[in-house]
């Protein structure tokens, strides 16, 4: 069964994204796109917390978020009790988040890096697997309630 993957972001991230449904489609992942659906200025909160939502309700594994600088998604992701969104600029920062935080979303700046960095982060939080262990602990004190 495919991993399936929920993506979204601003007017900023727009392009990256289209990219990355087609990548990671190619790639045998179930992609769902939550918006924006053109280049027009939009809000993120509109399209991060629908997002958030559905990956909290179990209909999807791990989301992707992009915007501009990454921290409006990230920002507005971190709202969600069950969101635990990582900003990754590197690879190794990709890596951590998913081995050391379990983090479910990752959060791309699209201002700041390449396209092809951001396909190569996204594959990088995709795969990596949490450690688990140690890092369970302190995961389970990151929810407020």
């Amino acid at each position: 069964m495919a991993k399936k993957i929920a993506i979204g972001g601003d007017h900023a991230g727009f392009e990256y994204k289209g990219q990355l449904i087609e990548k990671l489609t190619s790639l045998g992942y179930e992609v769902k796109d939550f918006g924006p659906f053109s280049t027009a200025s939009v809000d993120y909160p509109d399209y991060v917390h629908p997002l958030c939502t559905a990956i909290e309700a179990g209909e999807y594994e791990l989301g992707i978020v992009i915007c501009g600088s990454g921290n409006g998604v990230a920002i507005t992701a971190n709202k969600h009790q069950g969101i635990r969104a990582a900003l990754c600029w590197n690879e190794d920062l990709a890596a951590l988040a998913r081995q050391h935080n379990n983090a479910n979303v990752i959060a791309l700046p699209a201002r700041f890096i390449s396209y092809e960095h951001a396909e190569r982060l996204s594959e990088i939080f995709l795969t990596t697997p949490f450690e688990g262990g140690r890092h369970q602990n302190r995961v389970d004190k990151i929810a407020c309630s």
